[in-house]
């Protein structure tokens, strides 16, 4: 029996369409395998749907537990040689997020999130309970913070004696040298946060208090602060 004898063209067609066919089936799991996202810290207990509509069950970052989103590709990025992976937790609670986690050459990073990412202790002995972020986007180039934009409001989970943190801190995202920084800042203007993140996962955390009041030093001091100039200074690190 002859063989049956394709042309170039028709060569090209079926392998394309081959192609296509394997991506719109892609499994989620597989694709965020070949993405790398292991390198943000992405973790999860469950990974299912295709690679264009897909479910994340307790997805993790790093040790920020985001519970279990919708995921999917995005087409348009992906034709720009970036895998960026929308992902979509809302049910009109206090706690909805949305955003996306994104992946090129020489980018990894954060775009456009907005809602609340809960911290657990990740920052102990600070008491951040969790970061509400607005249209925030941070990504690294290589090794160095590439880019870091929206505004950024910590929810304390917890008090320091004398002080009243019941409205939060907050600021805009920015990049500093090779951290990723939030400046956070309170109402008063006397209690600061600098909270710095590097590619690795590796975090400082800084809080001062300017004040002049021996009893709230005192205290302070009780809870780990040390005295520099007028100011109270409690420097945690860590890794993510």
């Amino acid at each position: 029996m002859m063989g049956l004898i394709l042309s170039r063209r028709m060569r090209i067609i079926l392998a394309l369409m081959l192609a296509f066919g394997l991506l719109a089936f892609l499994p989620m799991r597989v694709a965020l395998g070949l993405a790398g996202l292991e390198r943000l810290g992405v973790a999860a207990r469950e990974v299912r749907g295709t690679v264009w509509s897909g479910r994340i069950d307790q997805l993790m970052l790093g040790e920020m537990p985001m519970g279990s989103v919708r995921a999917g590709l995005s087409p348009l990025s992906l034709l720009m040689g970036r895998a960026r992976f929308d992902i979509d937790r809302t049910a009109g609670l206090p706690d909805d997020v949305r955003g996306a986690l994104t992946i090129g050459p020489g980018r990894i990073g954060i775009d456009d999130v907005t809602g609340a990412v809960p911290l657990g202790r990740s920052f102990a002995p600070l008491p951040i309970g969790s970061l509400l972020l607005e249209d925030v986007t941070g990504w690294f180039a290589g090794e160095k913070c590439g880019h870091a934009e929206g505004r950024v409001r910590a929810r304390m989970a917890g008090q320091f004696p004398g002080l009243n943190l019941s409205q939060g801190l907050s600021g805009v995202a920015t990049c500093d040298g090779d951290a990723l920084l939030l400046p956070l800042v309170s109402q008063s203007g006397m209690e600061k946060i600098a909270l710095r993140i590097w590619r690795s996962g590796r975090y400082s955390a800084e809080m001062r208090v300017e004040t002049a009041d021996p009893t709230l030093a005192g205290a302070l001091g009780q809870a780990g602060f040390a005295t520099v100039g007028n100011a109270q200074l409690l420097k945690v690190e860590g890794s993510l």
